[in-house]
């Protein structure tokens, strides 16, 4: 029993597509398969102007675990891969690589070269071999559409509640905290240098946010994701968070950072004093905000 997508994010979309693929299996007694490619292949044709992620694989493979799968393959992404006809991948990957028996997929996946193949090709193809095919329909939240694009464009515009509707939790990003420049510890302000793996941020600016995998309970903080433009001249995103009440070392810990309220845009201060005095304002705007809104993760919304 298999199912084909990128999975970024692993939004409610996501979630109601492999819900329907476990119980599936489960009835016919066959595994939950889901085959994901690796790079996304938006990433591979335009590198440069690819969407930003949503999910690291690492994250990506949490989520689809979590949702009760029982096997994930990860295709290459590479130019084999994208040269494959429609036809070529449904025989090569699907039928003589995986044993296809059942396949179900979003009402709106297109697959193989210049993505010929749809649900109708499959259809004919599932007649022809003898394997079944499903459509799920699209899922919609509201009026609207949920999909990976949804949810960027709801992080982009800095609309965390809506994007945690239409991902079913609240947005997070894990990684490794790894040694910065040390200058928030000059100023007073030590942050955990949260490492974000060659990803483009989905969301920038100063937030409100929950962190778990230092203690037995989440620890409010705030945090800057931006290219500090006040400090570097480096393009490439960083996650800076600064733990409120919280004066133990965290080099090396793993966690898990969650988005829950925007405070501010990401700006350009005159000088390391206007900073200092920006980041303390910032930390009382997250320390009152949190006064208002006790934090609760929902389970199943930490993984890794």
């Amino acid at each position: 029993m298999l199912t084909i997508g990128n999975f970024d994010g692993v939004h409610r979309g996501h979630q109601a597509l492999l819900q329907m693929l476990v119980r599936k299996a489960r009835s016919l007694g066959l595994p939950a398969v889901v085959l994901t490619f690796e790079p996304h292949p938006r990433e591979y044709f335009s590198p440069d102007d690819a969407p930003a992620r949503l999910a690291s694989l690492r994250e990506k493979l949490l989520l689809l675990a979590a949702s009760g799968v029982d096997r994930v393959h990860v295709c290459r992404f590479d130019a084999h891969m994208a040269a494959l006809s429609a036809e070529r991948f449904l025989d090569e990957v699907l039928i003589a690589g995986l044993g296809l028996r059942h396949l179900i997929i979003g009402d709106d996946f297109r697959f193989g070269a210049r993505r010929q193949g749809d649900f109708a090709l499959l259809q004919g193809a599932g007649a022809r071999c003898g394997f079944g095919v499903e459509a799920m329909p699209t899922l919609e939240v509201g009026t609207e559409r949920v999909s990976s694009s949804a949810v960027r464009a709801a992080l982009a515009a800095g609309d965390l509640d809506h994007a945690a509707r239409l991902l079913g939790r609240a947005y997070s990003v894990a990684g490794r905290v790894v040694h910065g420049d040390g200058r928030g510890r000059t100023l007073g302000y030590p942050t955990a240098n949260v490492q974000m793996k060659h990803r483009k941020a989905a969301l920038s600016g100063v937030f409100a946010v929950a962190v778990e995998g230092l203690a037995d309970h989440p620890v409010p903080a705030v945090a800057n994701v931006g290219v500090r433009p006040t400090v570097t001249r480096s393009t490439r995103a960083s996650l800076e968070v600064h733990l409120l009440g919280w004066r133990r070392d965290c080099y090396g810990a793993h966690m898990r950072v969650h988005f829950l309220h925007k405070q501010r845009d990401e700006a350009r201060f005159e000088s390391l004093d206007a900073l200092t005095a920006q980041i303390a304002r910032d930390a009382d705007t997250a320390r009152a905000w949190f006064e208002q809104n006790p934090i609760k993760i929902e389970a199943g919304n930490h993984h890794g």
